[in-house]
């Protein structure tokens, strides 16, 4: 009977102690399961991202290939947009060198007609006083009686009468010596000048063209005289003394066909002297004068070398 009444509480603590224990492995095999749960969610988000990472590397690596490529595209187009302003710049001096050897062509043409223009004249003037001299020297009344050989041969004697028996041929040369001027006639020295330079005798083309510019200042070809003495100066480098030769042409002969090229010029050895400031000034002025002059091409082409815009920012 004592042992039954034992045994109840035994049981009744057994009982007790197996419930909790129970629930315990429930929870436990819920605590599994949803960290298995999590666990396979991590694995899929690893997954994920792998998959979107491999993707994104595809990506920066095309991205990458296509900026190579533009890359080797532009770096190409600058070398040919360098190559053809290099030809087209060659092909701006080719046809500047053209025009200015059709304006020393010009020139040269002028002075010839210069030359033959004062021939005629000279040849003009002698045959009118040739012709007034045989008029004065007929007798004032019919026709004079042909005269012996002994006529001329004596010396005639004193008074108007003893003038009609002087030969015009033979006493015109003498008194149609004209008188020596005081310089060389200018057609004639430009023209030994010009000559002088383009057969690079430049120190006997610089005296020349000083002779120029000395004896005839007022005249249009000491514009030119001024101009081709400043390209003696340029081709020895002295571009500070070339700049003032061009600097007479611009400042004192304003309606010279040299003044474009003058500006050029004026601009180019400033620069060459670092003056650039002052040289892209010139430039400039060029371009605004004379737009459309293949000496504002060659100017343009110089300034975007310099990576000078060709006109000023306001």
């Amino acid at each position: 009977m004592k042992k039954r009444i034992y045994l109840v509480p035994a049981l009744a603590l057994a009982l007790l102690c197996v419930r909790p224990m129970h629930a315990v492995n429930r929870d436990m095999v819920q605590l599994q399961t949803q960290i298995q749960q999590l666990q396979d969610s991590v694995a899929r988000l690893q997954q994920s991202n792998d998959e979107r990472m491999g993707v994104l590397k595809d990506l920066v690596q095309q991205t990458a290939d296509s900026v190579n490529r533009m890359a080797s595209t532009v770096d190409a187009l600058q070398k040919h947009v360098s190559a053809q302003q290099d030809a087209e710049g060659a092909k701006v001096d080719t046809v500047s060198g053209q025009v200015q050897s059709l304006n020393d062509s010009v020139d040269e043409l002028k002075a010839r007609l210069g030359r033959i223009e004062k021939a005629l004249a000279d040849i003009q003037s002698t045959q009118q006083s040739v012709n007034a001299k045989l008029d004065s020297a007929a007798p004032a009344a019919g026709t004079p009686a042909p005269a012996s050989p002994s006529d001329f041969s004596a010396p005639p004697p004193s008074g108007k009468k003893g003038a009609t028996r002087v030969d015009p041929v033979a006493a015109a040369p003498v008194e149609q010596q004209p008188a020596q001027p005081a310089a060389p006639p200018l057609r004639d020295l430009y023209q030994t000048a010009y000559g002088d330079f383009v057969g690079a005798k430049y120190t006997l083309a610089s005296a020349e063209f000083g002779d120029v510019v000395k004896f005839y200042p007022d005249d249009p070809l000491a514009g030119n005289a001024y101009f081709y003495l400043g390209e003696i100066d340029y081709k020895a480098g002295k571009f500070n003394s070339a700049a003032k030769n061009y600097d007479h042409v611009l400042e004192q002969y304003p309606g010279n066909a040299k003044i474009p090229v003058s500006h050029l010029r004026k601009g180019q050895s400033l620069i060459a002297l670092k003056q650039n400031e002052a040289g892209i000034r010139e430039l400039r002025s060029l371009i605004q004068r004379f737009p459309n002059s293949p000496e504002a091409t060659q100017a343009r082409s110089k300034l975007s070398a310099m990576g000078v815009p060709s006109t000023a920012r306001r």
